[in-house]
């Protein structure tokens, strides 16, 4: 079953409502930097440890961890919560949703005809544009305190005058970006 992007919209808005009534506005990116410190607290215990008294259960020596008065330190120490289990739930809903559809489709078969165009056939060029890409964005999201379903989804459903900023700024870059790397037509 293949939804119209209207009825998908639809559907993920209802999500995101949900999200936001029931747990907590969603975003992602945190979590990348707390996995980076349960593997660097496995790696030195010291990184992060109990709180010397009341005001949080768990400090860090790395500053970034012990934002929050210790948040993302406890994370760090007590990893299973709901940051950690959505990523990895949006891992297996989207392993699932290709298992349903039948399998991923090979690059060379599926790749859009204005990529072919542009930039060739190979598709290892496409999946090396899709990391870096993937790469700028999180770290941008990252030195923006947040990501870009935090800052525009959530944050605009929230009307926080952040996330209309933050999708302003999506779009006055990214359609020159993609007319300039776009030259040519299928």
């Amino acid at each position: 079953m293949v939804l119209s992007w209207k009825s998908g919209g639809i559907l993920l808005g209802l999500v995101f409502l949900a999200a936001v009534a029931l747990v907590k506005p969603i975003g992602v990116s945190t979590q990348f930097v707390i996995v980076d410190g349960i593997l660097w607290n496995a790696v030195d215990p010291s990184i992060v440890t109990p709180a010397p008294g009341d005001e949080a259960d768990f400090a860090s020596t790395n500053a970034y961890l012990n934002k929050s008065g210790g948040a993302y330190a406890e994370e760090v120490a007590k990893p299973l919560n709901y940051g950690l289990v959505f990523v990895l739930a949006i891992i297996a809903g989207a392993g699932l949703s290709a298992l349903v559809r039948g399998g991923v489709p090979r690059a060379d078969r599926t790749m859009p005809a204005i990529w072919r165009a542009n930039f060739g056939d190979a598709a290892w060029k496409r999946y090396v544009a899709s990391f870096g890409a993937g790469f700028v964005v999180l770290y941008g999201a990252r030195l923006a305190g947040g990501c870009t379903s935090g800052h525009m989804m959530s944050g605009m459903m929230q009307t926080a005058l952040s996330g209309y900023i933050f999708a302003a700024g999506v779009f006055v870059v990214g359609i020159p970006a993609a007319i300039a790397l776009f030259r040519r037509e299928a």
